[in-house]
């Protein structure tokens, strides 16, 4: 009979390989500093960063006219979407990744293709594949575009 101790529990988090110390290190990424994989916690403050930026710029585009919100809930996304697209496309990062000091890029650190970034940021904009990850921290959004979120600094 299967115990809970061989099931483990969610709480514990994403499943790590046992042939690897920390997270990357199986994709030849450092522990920590430059070009380690970015940790949750930076990753969620460059979110909520990119996220209120994204509000900022839909109320002002989109904002009150004559008394009325123009916003209908999805103009955030939208800008979110397009933020994604065009500045991780181009540049690698988004406003939120920059202040945070985080780069997206393929495996082997070069810019990834314009097509698996569209399809990158439309599956972050869905949440749920970003919410799972594996045993190097990368969302399935990540998986499926190939590519990482790594530190600059």
């Amino acid at each position: 009979m299967v115990n809970r101790d061989e099931l483990g529990s969610w709480l514990e988090g994403p499943p790590t390989s046992s042939d690897q110390d920390w997270p990357g290190q199986r994709l030849g990424r450092p522990e920590s500093g430059r070009g380690a994989v970015a940790s949750i916690g930076r990753r969620l403050l460059a979110l909520i960063i990119d996220w209120a930026l994204c509000l900022l710029i839909s109320y002002a585009l989109l904002g009150y006219h004559n008394g009325q919100s123009g916003l209908t809930g999805f103009e955030p996304l939208l800008v979110f979407f397009v933020e994604n697209l065009l500045l991780v496309g181009t540049l690698g990062t988004t406003m939120g990744h920059r202040i945070m000091g985080l780069r997206v890029t393929r495996l082997d650190g070069t810019m990834s293709n314009p097509l698996f970034i569209a399809a990158r940021s439309l599956l972050l904009c869905l949440v749920i594949p970003a919410a799972v990850w594996d045993g190097d921290q990368r969302g399935l959004h990540d998986r499926l575009a190939g590519t990482i979120i790594t530190r600059t600094r």
